[in-house]
């Protein structure tokens, strides 16, 4: 098989083309007709994932005489087989029929699209196995959706609420696209990818005749770059913009791809235009995405923005609490207590993944023994994890730290300027020791040139209100948190 795009389209080589033994088997499958016949001739011609998209939900409304009319279940679908397989299809009915055809394309509901695989009619956590087409497609550029990413397994508290029911708002009012694109952003292992592939399988539930894709900006990039090479982009991009629902993770990574940036641009507009849905995750909100055209940013920025922010304790021992609870094995379900799970909420804080391999570890030790699970066999079990997260951060670093990411000098988060370039940056130096320190109010003003305390705690408020409206300082708190946690 051809190296590059052939293997990601799935090209035929010549030797791997159906032998004469191999149609007439294909043939008794199908059945007879003028239009399975042309089909069979189709199939030895056409790249195999764009034979399952394109040409297989095409069904012959009229299949006598001089005509023969096709019908197609969407519209896209019978404009693109009509203009980019309409001569191949003429050509091939009048070599078969010895006749002239007329050959004319339709929009019929009853022409369903048929998977290219066996399909389960439900899928492992219970909702309906995606549409046919949406299978065909999700094979030809997407990826499956993890059965574990559901909204009824997203475990929700404060940080996070508002991503979720901006997630499921989408998910509920799709075909109408309200809010679009919904841009969805925070750190690692906060759950973006979890809300993203939710919306994805509560769409597939409530709409199974909607097409949605979900992909990584890597598989798109390696998508699009094999494509350019083997100069086989219009198939890509006509699959891409054929999604109805189009679900795109970590969109930063695209940062400094230029050319590709070009084409996910118009790809976008197009797909904005069409009433299409889309869905992105990245690390940081648009207007920070370093390396992204400013007018992607802006077109991102269009629709509503949806921040996760780390996890507070009472959301982290919600999560611990639930899988707990949801866990199938009794010895798991009645061998971890509270007090351990709230131990490991107390130590684990950075992100939830961490959160959950610390849990899944301890579950492990439940089920395999039948001595308690207490706290202290907990800290010697998970040792290795919980040193990793049992640094303490120190008010001297986090002025360090402040400092250097504004651009300042640690001396001025001590000294008695009020310019706001250096007062800003000094009241969220004392916001983060007030929260990630367990020093006293009092402490931590003396430690920022012998503040008071009641300049500490304006200092708390004030950055509290700001970046509840402040997007991009918001962002900017999530970062800097992050670099201070680890």
């Amino acid at each position: 098989m051809a190296a590059g795009l052939n293997e990601f389209w799935g090209l035929r080589a010549a030797q791997d083309r159906p032998s004469a033994k191999d149609k007439n088997d294909m043939n008794e499958t199908v059945g007879g007709g003028l239009w399975n016949a042309v089909r069979l001739r189709l199939q030895s011609e056409i790249a195999p994932n764009a034979f399952d998209f394109f040409i297989k939900p095409l069904t012959a409304m009229n299949d006598s005489g001089e005509d023969l009319v096709l019908g197609a279940p969407t519209t896209f679908l019978r404009q693109y087989a009509r203009d980019h397989y309409g001569a191949q299809i003429a050509r091939f009915a009048e070599e078969i029929s010895g006749r002239a055809m007329r050959i004319s394309y339709v929009t019929s509901t009853s022409a369903l699209p048929a998977a290219p695989v066996a399909q389960p009619e439900v899928q492992a956590n219970g909702h309906a196995a995606p549409a046919a087409g949406d299978v065909a497609l999700e094979l030809a550029i997407g990826q499956p959706l993890s059965p574990r990413c559901t909204f009824g397994q997203f475990v929700t508290g404060r940080p996070n609420r508002f991503a979720y029911e901006a997630a499921l708002g989408v998910a509920e009012q799709i075909p109408e696209a309200r809010y679009n694109p919904l841009f969805l952003y925070g750190g690692s292992g906060l759950g973006k990818t979890h809300l993203m592939q939710a919306i994805g399988h509560e769409v597939r539930r409530r709409r199974p005749d909607l097409r949605v894709v979900y992909l990584s900006s890597e598989r798109f990039l390696n998508g699009f770059m094999r494509a350019l090479r083997e100069k086989s982009t219009i198939e890509f991009k006509d699959m891409l913009r054929a999604a109805d629902v189009l679900l795109i993770d970590d969109v930063q990574f695209l940062a400094g791809k230029e050319f590709t940036q070009e084409e996910f641009f118009h790809a976008l507009n197009d797909l904005l235009g069409a009433g299409k849905q889309i869905v992105m995750t990245a690390d940081r909100n648009p207007r920070a995405l370093d390396g992204i055209s400013e007018r992607i940013k802006s077109r991102l920025s269009g629709g509503l923005e949806a921040d996760v922010h780390p996890t507070d304790f009472e959301l982290r021992l919600s999560i611990l609490m639930a899988k707990r609870d949801q866990d199938s094995r009794t010895r798991v379900r009645e061998g971890l207590a509270n007090d351990v799970l709230q131990y490991l909420a107390q130590k684990i804080v950075s992100n939830v993944r961490d959160l959950e391999g610390a849990f899944n570890k301890l579950a492990l030790m439940a089920e395999a023994t039948d001595e308690p699970v207490t706290v202290e066999r907990t800290r010697d079990f998970l040792s290795d994890i919980l040193r990793t997260h049992d640094r303490k951060i120190t008010v001297d670093e986090i002025q360090k730290r402040v400092a250097e990411f504004y651009n300042l000098r640690p001396a001025d988060m001590v000294s008695p300027r009020r310019a706001r370039p250096v007062a800003r940056p000094r009241q969220i130096a004392m916001y983060f020791a007030k929260k990630l320190t367990t020093r006293s109010l009092p402490d931590i003003g003396r430690r920022f040139g012998g503040r008071d305390h009641t300049t500490v705690i304006h200092a708390v408020k004030r950055i509290e209100e700001l970046r509840s409206v402040d997007s991009v300082l918001d962002d900017e708190l999530i970062r800097l948190q992050r670099m201070l946690e680890e």
